[in-house]
């Protein structure tokens, strides 16, 4: 162990593979190895594929070649090779290749106080798009990078803040103003190793490219047309460090510095090298890490001083410890809650405890300087505390540097499980793999998310713990009510708060905005429209998801005039976006510019289409539902017409009002195992959820696959009570299983939950508890796949699954399994039967009914009503109580109609042929109901001896009508529980 093969390339070289080989006729050769990168020889940098994975698989004998192209190209000058495995029978040997491209480029040097200032020829301003690209390195983790300067004021800045790129704009191109931070975008950027950084500009958006990975940022609206007139960094900007190939839209900027170009002023020192300190870092990457180093000597003062700075992201960790001979104890000095703690022991009890610090975990740079009484080094390192794992440097004894090369040759001092020459120290949250905002932190070695408030969960916080709209809550037992809805599950539209109506007929989401109540309008001088915006509860996408999702939408519109026209002085803006103009009104066809009047021909004046177009003296109204999805939902309203004397207008827009769940219900049954249905390539790389319900009465089958070249994706049933999840992202096969206690073959329906993300696969099935599987700390995570997405079935045709799949959503986005049955030869689109799963939440006698998507409960058998038959409607009564009510006579109420909506008229005349109850009384005999008529006519129910029969003086008929709004009204005053 602890050897390597360094190759000096001379000169800078842009390195693009890597092959090795064993040993010619030999057993030699490597299984495994790493691969480390430097300009100068130390500080060396290690090669990490896919920002995870350190090592390169090696060979399997001594004759074969495996090449490595490696992901992103690599510009330096000397390259190492660690062995880290090789043949158990042989010994370390290899040949090995490195590929590349020679590498020129312009390089310059500031101390801090330096400049560089390009200004723009007016014919440079004027395109269309800017790009500025630069390298930098430096090992100061602030100051300001680059500045981008123009009209009005207004600056681009790029500056270093504790090791990160931010991107300022200043208003007065000053560092003292107080600038604007418009993103924030890489970590542990002052490790003296060069970084990339590209800044793009079209217009008011920006985007910001740091080594690999991008943000992007739309300016405020002012900064559209915003001119560039000079790009470079001021005497303010505190950098030290160097600079690579400064360009302005490919403008070198450094070699016209050299060439002394009239439009680049520079000032201050600036060289054209880049001269990096030698500075020896030293790294203890896990628990068998340890450095030692012999006793120092003593200065004339007899004081005896320990120095180092070192980095880490842990909380906890022994840095040093050493022993007090003459004093009989011992020093220790450690990391705690991230604060710096010095203790003194002597026979187990504490002679001296100091703190100092704090937040020291937060991977910067902290410097520490120890002075003590004359003391030499423990030959035996006993640890207490937590193992430190971190970077160190700039370690001192006795105020002289420990020559940690001479450590790394072992001709001073012993250790073990070191990395030396090198800090490799990774910033896991940069950039965060945590989504929808959940916060993350880290140890040394692994990253954490925090979900709580974003309502989403999992390792990641990926996935939504919010179900995906009210049908989804409805039929997990839930009644009417508020609830947050995540329409696209796990992807990017944020969880929304709606009511959930539940009703027998429909499921209703209602989203309320600023104003629902009926507003009257009034004149004001000088003002010619009235324009009202209506905000609602949701944001603008989530409206749009839920009018998308729905199969239904409407959105009732009144406008009440009295001498004020609608068209053409009014109209609406309604759809996506701050909407567009609509001039159709409630219950008309969009285009029409009509009213619901105009359509049934029944408008107050029939030369006009709405009835406020007559421009009558009395009120009138044009009201109606807006049910046009395109057209949803109502943003903004505007009235005109409403200057004129005598002009009054009044308003009303109620909420938005969606029913049915397009994707809930989507589903398609498998005939054969040989049936499947195939989709485009299913993209997760980095985060795959996968959810759906499946029904059947075969004991395997295949439920999803994808394939790539070596990685898969795979969700089957395995057995009658088995799910199993399995996949490869180039680790090796890995899966995840859950057993259910009963059998999962039954008929039913059954719902699987499946997540992939960099951290952990897990599985859930039902209510289960959710099983799980750790990825690997060091391995793949990029899922590559790449053939077609087969759903019910293999790209082989082989173990396919029989049965029903439903509401089968990929990463948030819901697959069309019906549209796709429709034109698939063995799958058949809908799936029957959802009774067997979900009649137990009718309760109390409520019968479940089939439908086509879904089921209702038939509460007519029972004396509860509601959605699941779960309202009691009855009453109780006492021997000698009774409730009566009084009726008008039909002309009564045909004479006083007006004072009634008409609808209410209408339901009491028409309703009524037949009366039913439910009783339990054990008092026989007894009068159930009783109903008697103005022309002497009654109707009764007794009870007697346990038998029911109806008494009656005169049959009714459907000519009489007094009795039947008399039945109606009975019903909705609930004394016993009937219908009509």
């Amino acid at each position: 162990m602890y050897q390597w093969l360094e190759v000096d390339l001379g000169e800078r070289t842009k390195i693009t593979a890597v092959a090795t080989q064993g040993r010619y006729g030999s057993s030699d050769w490597l299984i495994s190895y790493l691969l480390m990168f430097s300009d100068t020889g130390h500080n060396w940098q290690q090669y990490r594929q896919e920002d995870s994975i350190g090592f390169f698989p090696g060979n399997s004998n001594a004759d074969s070649v495996v090449q490595y192209k490696l992901q992103q190209p690599v510009v330096a000058r000397f390259l190492r090779l660690i062995p880290l495995d090789w043949n158990p029978s042989g010994r370390i040997g290899l040949r090995l290749e490195t590929y590349g491209c020679p590498y020129t480029s312009d390089v310059m040097s500031l101390d801090g106080s330096s400049s560089l200032m390009y200004r723009l020829s007016p014919r440079l301003r004027q395109t269309s798009k800017e790009v500025i690209s630069l390298k930098f390195k430096t090992q100061r983790n602030a100051g300001i990078l680059l500045q981008a300067g123009g009209q009005g004021g207004l600056s681009l800045s790029l500056e270093l803040e504790r090791g990160k790129l931010l991107l300022l704009l200043r208003q007065d191109g000053t560092s003292s103003s107080e600038p604007q931070r418009l993103v924030s975008l890489g970590s542990l950027l002052d490790d003296q190793h060069w970084h990339h950084v590209v800044l793009e500009r079209q217009s008011a958006h920006l985007n910001l490219t740091v080594d690999k990975h991008t943000q992007s940022v739309q300016t405020p609206a002012k900064f559209s047309q915003w001119d560039i007139e000079e790009v470079g960094i001021n005497t303010l900007s505190n950098y030290h460090g160097c600079l690579e190939n400064l360009l302005y839209n490919d403008l070198n900027l450094i070699e016209l510095v050299k060439n002394s170009d009239h439009q680049v002023t520079v000032l201050g020192n600036v060289t054209f090298s880049c001269a990096e300190p030698v500075s020896v870092a030293v790294t203890f990457p896990g628990p068998q890490s340890f450095l030692q180093l012999p006793g120092g000597m003593a200065s004339s003062s007899g004081d005896w001083s320990v120095g180092f700075q070192f980095r880490t992201w842990n909380k906890a960790g022994l840095l040093l410890t050493f022993d007090l001979p003459q004093q009989g104890g011992v020093v220790w000095l450690y990391l705690s809650e991230a604060r710096l703690r010095l203790q003194i022991l002597k026979d187990g009890r504490v002679l001296l405890e100091l703190t100092a610090g704090s937040g020291l975990s937060d991977g910067q740079w902290h410097s520490v300087d120890l002075i003590s009484r004359r003391g030499h080094n423990s030959e035996e390192c006993r640890n207490p505390f937590d193992i430190f794992q971190g970077c160190m440097r700039r370690l001192t004894m006795d105020n002289q540097p420990v020559d940690l090369i001479k450590v790394q040759q072992r001709l001073l001092g012993n250790y073990s499980q070191l990395q030396i020459d090198m800090c490799g120290i990774i910033d896991r949250c940069s950039p965060s793999r945590c989504e929808h905002g959940g916060r993350c932190s880290q140890s040394w070695t692994v990253f954490h998310c925090n979900c709580s408030d974003s309502g989403y969960s999992g390792a990641t916080c990926h996935s939504s713990v919010y179900e995906p709209s009210c049908e989804a809550y409805k039929h997990n037992g839930n009644t009417s009510g508020h609830f947050y809805i995540d329409v696209d599950g796990s992807g990017p539209v944020k969880p929304q708060l709606v009511y959930c109506n539940m009703t027998e007929e429909n499921t209703w989401m209602v989203i309320q905005h600023n104003n629902t109540e009926l507003t009257r309008v009034r004149p004001s001088p000088g003002v010619h429209q009235h324009s009202v915006h209506f905000d609602y509860s949701s944001e603008d996408e989530q409206l749009l998801a839920v009018i998308s999702q729905s199969e239904h939408c409407e959105q009732d519109l009144s406008y009440h005039c009295r001498m004020s026209q609608g068209s053409p002085f009014s109209w609406w803006l309604g759809g996506p976006g701050s909407g567009h103009l609509q001039t159709y009104w409630g219950g008309a066809q969009p285009g029409s510019q009509q009213c619901a009047c105009g359509l049934q021909g029944d408008c107050v004046d029939p030369q006009h289409y709405c009835n406020c177009d007559a421009s009558r003296m009395e009120w009138t109204e044009d009201s109606g539902l807006l049910i046009h999805k395109e057209s949803l939902p109502v943003r903004s309203l505007v009235l005109g017409d409403i200057q004129r004397p005598g002009s009054e207008a009044a308003y009303r827009v109620g909420p938005l009002r969606c029913h049915g769940d397009r994707n809930f219900w989507n589903a398609a049954f498998f005939d054969k195992e040989t049936s499947y249905l195939h989709f485009p390539t299913f993209h997760g790389e980095l985060s795959a959820d996968i959810s759906f319900l499946f029904k059947t009465t075969a004991s395997s089958g295949v439920f999803l696959e994808n394939l790539g070249i070596k990685d898969f994706i795979r969700i089957e049933l395995s057995s009658s009570t088995q799910v199993v999840f399995s996949f490869d992202v180039g680790n090796g096969p890995l899966e995840v299983r859950v057993e259910s206690s009963v059998p999962l073959n039954d008929d039913r329906w059954h719902r699987v939950r499946a997540e992939r993300n960099v951290k952990e696969a897990s599985l859930r099935l039902d209510d289960l508890p959710a099983a799980t599987q750790e990825a690997p700390a060091d391995g793949h995570f990029h899922l590559q796949l790449n053939s077609q997405l087969f759903i019910g079935g293999t790209a082989s045709r082989q173990k396919g699954f029989r049965g029903c799949i439903r509401s089968l959503q990929l990463n948030g986005v819901t697959l069309d399994l019906e549209e796709r049955a429709k034109i698939t030869p063995g799958v058949q689109p809908g799936c029957p039967g959802h009774c067997s799963s979900y009649g137990s939440l009718c309760q109390n006698q409520g019968r479940c009914v089939e439908r086509a998507n879904g089921f209702h409960c038939d509460c007519g058998l029972s004396a509860y009503t509601g959605v699941f038959c779960h309202t009691e409607v009855s009453a109780s009564f006492r021997s000698g109580t009774s409730v009566s009510y009084t009726f008008k006579e039909p002309y009564e109420l045909m004479r006083n109609s007006s004072a009634l909506p008409s609808s209410i008229y209408s339901d009491m005349t028409l309703r009524g042929e037949n009366v039913s109850l439910s009783f339990r009384t054990n008092q026989s005999p007894a009068l159930l109901l009783y109903v008697s008529s103005y022309y002497r006519e009654y109707l009764a129910l007794l009870i007697n001896n346990s038998r029911r029969y109806f008494d009656f003086k005169l049959p009714f008929s459907a000519s009489r009508s007094l009795i039947k709004p008399a039945l109606c009204c009975l019903i909705s005053w609930k004394w016993i529980f009937f219908w009509c």
